[in-house]
């Protein structure tokens, strides 16, 4: 490419580059935020099944999407199918009960102050496997459209569809579900 070309090209491309960072700027938070234990961002919980709560700790809206993390409270034992997100690492980090958390071909058992992560692309799911209430901090880099999937479950969008629409709704939402939810009855 010719000289002259170049620092056309580069004058021309050069404002887009400046106005696209700014409106990434633009959607992020310029203060820093606080979240009490036991609340949510918003102060409106999420509640996805029976006894299972989540607490918004850092918002999509928060980081322009390159960041969800919630605080997700389980009651009941067991957990999400198998799944995949092709464009999201997932991070989870146990702060109380037992869980086993596949990744891929292997499971790990995680207790309180073990973390695990789940890379893109690599099919996942966790059960909880203890008694009692257990609560892990969990984190969806980029955040992709989780935030907005998990607040549809919990104002009862998925509630009457079918077993196809319920996999084209999360597929709409940026992951796929894979095979059937781990069985905490069986420990690696």
């Amino acid at each position: 490419m010719k000289r002259k070309s170049f620092i056309k090209l580069s004058v021309g491309v050069l404002p887009g580059v400046l106005f696209g960072m700014k409106a990434v700027a633009a959607g992020r938070l310029k203060k820093g935020i606080k979240v009490d234990i036991g609340k949510d961002r918003f102060e409106k919980s999420i509640s996805l099944l029976e006894g299972d709560t989540f607490f918004t700790k850092v918002s999509s809206e928060d980081t322009n999407g390159d960041l969800y993390i919630f605080e997700s409270t389980r009651v009941k034992k067991g957990g999400p199918a198998l799944h995949r997100h092709d464009d999201q690492d997932e991070w989870w980090y146990v702060l109380s009960g037992e869980f086993l958390i596949r990744v891929g071909d292997e499971t790990f058992t995680a207790k309180v102050g073990d973390s695990v992560f789940g890379p893109r692309g690599i099919p996942h799911a966790f059960s909880k496997t203890s008694e009692g209430e257990a609560k892990l901090l969990m984190s969806f880099q980029p955040a992709g459209k989780m935030e907005t999937f998990f607040k549809a479950v919990s104002e009862g969008k998925m509630a009457k569809m079918s077993e196809q629409e319920q996999d084209n709704f999360r597929k709409a939402h940026g992951f796929e579900r894979v095979g059937p939810p781990i069985d905490y009855m069986k420990k690696p």
